[in-house]
């Protein structure tokens, strides 16, 4: 939700929210400013952690107002995040990966998903796009090695949920969402910017672009995104209802960084856009947003953030032309980094020590579904 905020100040300089957005983000920051909260320790996911890690990245690039001088930076906020996660990669299973939770008591433990490591990925390569720093690509090459390795992303590109330790990875979940294959794509552009042009990730952002196309399949209205897993057999849960604001967000984004992309990218985003707003017809007040975007201006009887988010997202998403690059340090961005914050902070109690060896570290709910729909209001403009 504040990614979308934020991509909506990004896009449109209208900053009547920035307030409440900086207050969110800095809220959740946790004693140790790294977005592990003790007020969410039943719940944190590595993937959760790293959400907010992605935020903070983004305000940092798109030079979102900087917090107080007094408070944790955007730019230190995100190398936090992937400080504290880089302590977590564990060897000891699967040949190594980020689980999908940071702690032992929470279900989900035992497995090793692919968007928590698709995250640490993207994290990875966008601070080295935004630092110069070489010790986080050669993480992002780590992750995006382990990733085909153990089998999460297809020879053909196609990225799959997760694993158990159990059986060290081998029962690979093929459930297919939006958003892991997003979140492998930005991060790959970023790659391709930060090794000056590589032909090796000029080819794996062609690659993963093209099996986005598993999200556009509907044989009746062209280039509108479907959520393949869930959508046609009204199975989406609540997080699921936001995953298409991640592909949004990211397949745009990466023609920032990956310019040839664009003529694909753009066409996808502009039918998806006039498909969600038709579909933002619901509610008493005729703007609730649902799900299924292949269903025209028929509601389809779902609403909620998540649906409110993807459609904002969506159609903010065709301003993209109409903004600046991302920063860097060496661009513009006013960001202050601390390369080691998070390094001494949460680790995962029952991995061996010493697996991440010195060396290689890195030297809320207050914003209602409201905020949302007044902003998919601003931004229906866009596409009309």
């Amino acid at each position: 939700m504040f990614g979308s905020l934020l991509d909506y100040y990004y896009y449109t300089g209208d900053d009547q929210y920035n307030d409440l957005v900086t207050q969110g983000l800095l809220f959740q920051v946790g004693p140790d400013s790294d977005y592990m909260t003790p007020n969410q320790t039943k719940t944190t996911g590595n993937d959760d952690q790293g959400f907010w890690g992605l935020s903070a990245m983004s305000a940092a690039e798109q030079k979102f107002p900087d917090p107080p001088a007094d408070k944790p930076q955007w730019l230190a906020l995100a190398q936090a995040v992937f400080n504290t996660q880089a302590l977590r990669w564990d060897t000891q299973f699967c040949g190594g990966g980020l689980r999908w939770q940071v702690f032992s008591f929470n279900t989900g433990y035992d497995y090793k998903n692919t968007i928590s490591n698709g995250v640490f990925f993207n994290l990875a390569a966008r601070l080295a796009m935004y630092t110069g720093n070489q010790t986080y690509a050669d993480w992002a090459e780590k992750v995006w090695d382990w990733t085909s390795a153990v089998g999460m992303m297809s020879g053909d590109y196609h990225f799959y949920d997760g694993a158990h330790t159990g059986e060290n990875c081998t029962d690979i979940n093929k459930q297919q969402w939006t958003y892991q294959p997003a979140v492998y794509l930005l991060g790959a552009a970023n790659m391709y910017n930060f090794t000056n042009g590589s032909d090796v990730w000029k080819d794996r952002v062609n690659n993963i672009l093209n099996t986005t196309d598993t999200f556009f399949y509907s044989p009746t209205v062209k280039d509108v995104m479907v959520e393949v897993a869930c959508e046609p057999f009204n199975t989406c849960d609540t997080d699921n209802y936001s995953f298409k604001a991640y592909l949004s967000r990211w397949m745009a984004a990466t023609t920032k960084m990956a310019p040839w992309t664009y003529d694909i990218v753009m066409p996808k985003i502009r039918a998806s856009a006039a498909a969600a707003a038709l579909q933002c017809s619901g509610g008493s007040s005729g703007t609730l947003c649902g799900m299924k975007w292949t269903d025209g201006a028929k509601w389809d009887g779902s609403s909620g953030v998540g649906q409110q988010m993807s459609a904002l997202e969506v159609m903010q998403s065709l301003l993209i032309s109409r903004v600046a690059p991302p920063v860097t340090n060496s661009t513009g961005g006013t960001s202050k980094g601390d390369p080691a914050a998070g390094s001494g902070g949460t680790f995962n109690p029952d991995l061996p020590q010493g697996v991440i060896q010195k060396r290689d570290r890195v030297g809320a709910g207050f914003l209602t579904t409201l905020i949302i729909i007044s902003g998919i209001g601003s931004a229906w403009w866009m596409i009309a």
